[in-house]
């Protein structure tokens, strides 16, 4: 497929939200949002992103909470287990790379509750590595661009738009163009009733 990026990142700088941990992307402001944001509106995760930092402004600060704090601090946002498991690999961060966050790939991904798209999310982001993130919104995307009906549930659906996000991704870019293509999903390529008239890949699509 002809390359989208230049596209996608035009309309991302013309359109993209200003997001808190998009204007200061440390490892740990990437890896916290990623975590608030799994089914949850940004509207509703940003009150408690700003205030979970300003309690707990950095790893070390969270693997030493304790957890009636951090239960008082996500008391709203629901599905408690992310709390729990942001806890824990807090600890590990702090047992096993000194409170500093993790570089590698592989060390993100052998935190607790990290999987492949919260590793992808932080390593290209906070540290423009070339991994690709596929979401919902990446999901719905592809689909389009590809005209694939692949399930999206099975390990063969998985594995064909994880190759098409890899095979798509700029990687002179890489956190750019992966922010791009999830709030292009968000955004523009809605699941009803996207306005295709004025999206940027409609000769591609």
């Amino acid at each position: 497929m002809e390359n989208i990026s230049p596209a996608l990142l035009e309309w991302f700088y013309k359109n993209r939200r200003s997001l808190p941990f998009r204007e200061d992307p440390t490892p740990y402001h990437v890896w916290l949002s990623e975590v608030m944001l799994q089914q949850t509106r940004v509207s509703a995760v940003l009150p408690y992103y700003y205030r979970f930092l300003e309690e707990l402004p950095d790893i070390p600060a969270l693997a030493a909470c304790g957890e009636e704090k951090l239960h008082k601090l996500w008391e709203g946002l629901g599905y408690y287990s992310r709390a729990r498991s942001l806890h824990a690999a807090a600890r590990r961060v702090a047992e096993r790379f000194d409170g500093v966050f993790p570089t590698g790939y592989d060390d993100v991904r052998s935190l607790p509750g990290v999987g492949d798209y919260t590793a992808s999310a932080v390593c290209s982001i906070a540290y423009g590595q070339p991994c690709a993130v596929v979401d919902g919104n990446v999901y719905r995307v592809l689909s389009r661009l590809t005209d694939a009906d692949v399930p999206t549930d099975t390990a063969a659906g998985k594995r064909y738009y994880a190759e098409r996000a890899r095979s798509l991704l700029d990687e002179s870019r890489p956190g750019l163009h992966n922010q791009a293509v999830m709030e292009f999903g968000a955004l523009q390529c809605v699941p009803a009733n996207p306005d295709c008239e004025c999206c940027p890949l409609r000769d591609r699509c």
